[in-house]
């Protein structure tokens, strides 16, 4: 048990560049017949054989939702011969909230705000004209409607030069995410990560922008390129694969507010 979720664990620390190692490493054999859910103190857990899977530093999984733990539960039923993390998202983006434990809370936080401060939608391009139309007319939006629902203003700049954004403004960016626990900021973190927008990662939680429209807003600049040369299947493969990964973290997000 512990060396598979020692595999998981160091998957979700290494990202998307090593998918050549992963192919050669052997997967674990499926070490258990049936998952379920238990309700625990503090909440539900998966059980695999009527045990609770534990992180490597022996944390048990406990989850706040029964919908969450239902759908980690089947991840764990629709494994086949072999475990594959790769094919279980949510366990581990869970996996590793709870081996990071609460007082990571505040770095969370940090972490999104910083992305804020310094964000994919605050830089732009001068040329050419229809990509600095797509520019104007999808991350203008977001940014208009988080400076309406947050009472904050921003400096987009053109080109790559660090521009500072109002102190007001991080400071109400990071109250908005005061309340929020850690799987929630565990999640918002990796929409953040893969979309490379702090903004992003607020407007999605607060319900300003639905999940499709905060993977196109990320995509702006990858999407024109693409149309001008068309797919590359390296990148192409790159973005199923992160996509999965996004689509995970919002699945997460709606599953805790079950």
């Amino acid at each position: 048990m512990r060396e598979f979720l020692d595999d998981a664990h160091q998957h979700r620390e290494d990202g998307y560049g090593r998918v050549q190692a992963r192919e050669k490493r052997q997967l674990p054999k499926r070490f258990y017949k049936a998952a379920a859910v238990r309700p625990m103190d503090g909440g539900f857990a998966v059980v695999l054989d009527g045990k609770v899977p534990k992180t490597p530093g022996l944390k048990a999984v406990v989850v706040l939702t029964e919908a969450l733990a239902a759908a980690m539960a089947a991840e764990w039923a629709a494994q086949g011969e072999f475990v594959d993390p790769e094919t279980m998202p949510l366990t581990r983006i869970v996996n590793s909230a709870v081996e990071a434990g609460e007082a990571t809370i505040p770095a969370l936080r940090e972490e999104i705000v910083k992305f804020a401060g310094n964000d994919l939608l605050l830089y732009r391009v001068d040329g050419p004209a229809a990509l600095v139309r797509r520019h104007e007319e999808i991350w203008d939006a977001v940014l208009i409607k988080l400076a309406r629902h947050f009472g904050v203003a921003f400096q987009p700049t053109i080109g790559i030069v660090h521009q500072p954004q109002p102190a007001a403004t991080l400071v109400r960016l990071a109250k908005a995410l005061e309340d929020e626990g850690l799987f929630v900021l565990n999640a918002l973190n990796v929409v953040t990560s893969i979309t490379g927008s702090g903004l992003l990662a607020i407007a999605l939680r607060a319900g300003l922008i639905d999940a499709e429209g905060v993977w196109v807003a990320a995509h702006v600049d990858e999407d024109h390129n693409v149309s001008l040369w068309g797919e590359i299947e390296e990148i192409t493969t790159r973005r199923a694969k992160r996509r999965t990964e996004f689509d995970a973290a919002v699945r997460l997000l709606s599953l805790l507010d079950a």
